[in-house]
């Protein structure tokens, strides 16, 4: 089981490698933190369910810690992007729609 524990975690520290990889090549602070909250989330569950096996007394502790992650690692992705986005930090030229343009009222100057 240690086996299979440790391949487990070593496949979630790929994702968070590749995810770090790509928050480096990633145009602008929105797409960066949408490549680092999935590869965290991904690679933190898998690396957490590797320990859990690997060591079966902790895998209680590693469900709870999982399903925080789940939970907590999106949301707070999302309260960071609504606000760098309120604070007017602008997308890439590449961007093709700006949804929430919209929904901040005229004295905000998101140029």
């Amino acid at each position: 089981m240690q086996l299979i524990g440790a391949v487990i975690s070593l496949l979630g520290a790929i994702i968070i490698f590749i995810g770090a990889l790509g928050a480096f090549r990633m145009p602008d602070v929105y797409n960066r933190m949408q490549t680092g909250t999935k590869a965290t989330t991904l690679g933190s569950m898998l690396a957490f369910l590797g320990v859990g096996i690997a060591v079966p007394g902790w895998i209680g502790k590693i469900v709870l810690l999982v399903l925080f992650i789940i939970i907590t690692n999106p949301i707070s992705s999302h309260a960071l992007a609504r606000a760098a986005h309120y604070s007017g930090i602008k997308l890439t030229e590449k961007s093709v729609r700006d949804n929430l343009e919209e929904d901040y009222p005229d004295e905000v100057d998101n140029d």
